[in-house]
């Protein structure tokens, strides 16, 4: 067991590694360290309620503010690591040392950023951090134009609070549909029907070629010549993990840094949980660098588990979720462009599933506002079941009537 854990994040992976470590009775040193002001909290509601301003900041956080100091966690916000020593700890940027034995990198990631002419105006926006929301969610109110680059979860959520409370929205996306990467078309097309439907604007096959402003944003511009008028840009085109430091210490890395189902890196000592790590997935027969809540909190158990001695390997169907409007979307499961979709009841209406089949076998499922489905499509994934497609279409029949 280790002596003293240095934690490199203090995101939802950091800090539930740190919690799982008392929890599971850890009492040497335990430092987490990360470059924000906040005490760890959850992310997904930054584009969802408290954006909206529905949600106070300390309803985000993993644990209240002087629960780290009763369990004798010692947070080092504000600050940067810039270098770890396997086995010893890791330096700061103002050249102090934290030692620690063991050393989990909780990197988490970073905006992918728009390289264009105009990103540096007044106005535009970016979307990861607490700080990121408080910087534009004043002007999420009426009448204000809003221009969102990017037609993925953040930015579609985005959209939603800022239709609601009547904003005047254009989504602009660069490829043929939304969501393009991570569903099927017949998903992509409902939730293009659903923002219609509240006044979004949303335009396909965009590609933004720079802002436009004396100081503030005023307009986006397209590669094809058009303009869009704006008072504010969001951007949301993904993330990068946060490898940096793991490669310069000589770590794997290969989209993420390279784990065992342990979160064990390719140096011992060394553990890398979250949005940052890739991991293999044996229900799954895959190896996954997983965007969630899901996956950071359970990483976070197994990496303390790990060093605790009782090592239990990682290893579960990924779930997330997304709130737009009144539909909430479950998903569970990992698709491929290629596999076959199966419509699970009226895809014209705000509740229905779209099933994922790979030879025969379920391997994902889009639940819209069908809580019940999703429920039981993490159990039937896991089983691996075929099921025959007549049946499956039909939303009386419940999956578990299929394992």
């Amino acid at each position: 067991m280790a002596n003293a854990v240095v934690i490199v994040g203090a995101g939802e992976a950091g800090g539930q590694t740190a919690i799982s470590l008392r929890q599971g009775g850890f009492d040497g040193p335990v430092t987490v360290i990360g470059d924000e002001p906040y005490v760890p909290y959850e992310r997904p509601a930054l584009s969802k309620q408290f954006l909206a301003g529905e949600l106070e900041m300390e309803r985000m956080y993993l644990r209240a503010a002087n629960f780290y100091g009763e369990k004798d966690i010692r947070l080092r916000l504000q600050e940067k690591v810039t270098a770890i020593q396997p086995g010893q700890g890791v330096t700061l940027s103002d050249g102090s040392v934290i030692e620690g034995d063991a050393i989990i990198l909780a990197t988490g990631g970073r905006v992918r950023q728009l390289p264009i002419d105009g990103a540096d105006l007044t106005g535009v926006h970016y979307l990861r951090t607490i700080d990121d929301v408080l910087g534009f969610r004043d002007s999420i109110k009426p009448g204000t134009k809003l221009a969102i680059v990017g037609g993925g979860y953040i930015g579609l959520e985005v959209a939603a609070v800022a239709a609601k409370y009547g904003c005047k929205v254009t989504v602009l996306e660069m490829e043929g549909r939304v969501l393009n990467r991570v569903v099927a078309p017949e998903v992509s097309e409902f939730y293009t029907r659903l923002h219609t439907e509240e006044g979004v604007d949303i335009k396909t096959n965009v590609r933004v070629s720079g802002f436009k402003g004396d100081g503030q944003v005023a307009a986006v511009g397209c590669a094809d010549g058009t303009e869009i008028k704006t008072d504010c840009v969001i951007i949301g085109i993904g993330i990068i993990p946060n490898i940096e430091l793991a490669e310069a210490a000589g770590l794997n890395v290969d989209n993420g840094i390279t784990v065992d189902a342990f979160t064990r890196t390719s140096v011992d000592g060394v553990y890398a949980v979250g949005d940052c790590s890739n991991h293999p997935n044996d229900l799954l027969g895959r190896r996954l660098r997983l965007e969630s809540v899901q996956n950071a909190i359970s990483q976070g158990k197994t990496a303390a588990k790990t060093i605790l001695g009782t090592e239990t390997p990682y290893a579960e169907v990924p779930w997330f979720w997304s709130d737009q409007y009144d539909v909430k979307l479950q998903m569970t499961g990992i698709n491929d462009p290629d596999d076959q979709v199966v419509v699970r009841g009226d895809s014209s209406t705000r509740s229905f599933s779209v099933c994922y089949l790979r030879d025969g076998v379920l391997v994902a499922v889009n639940a819209m506002n069908r809580a019940k489905d999703f429920l039981q499509a993490k159990k039937a994934i896991a089983a691996k079941i075929r099921p025959a497609k007549l049946r499956l279409t039909d939303p009386e029949v419940p999956l578990k009537e299929f394992f």
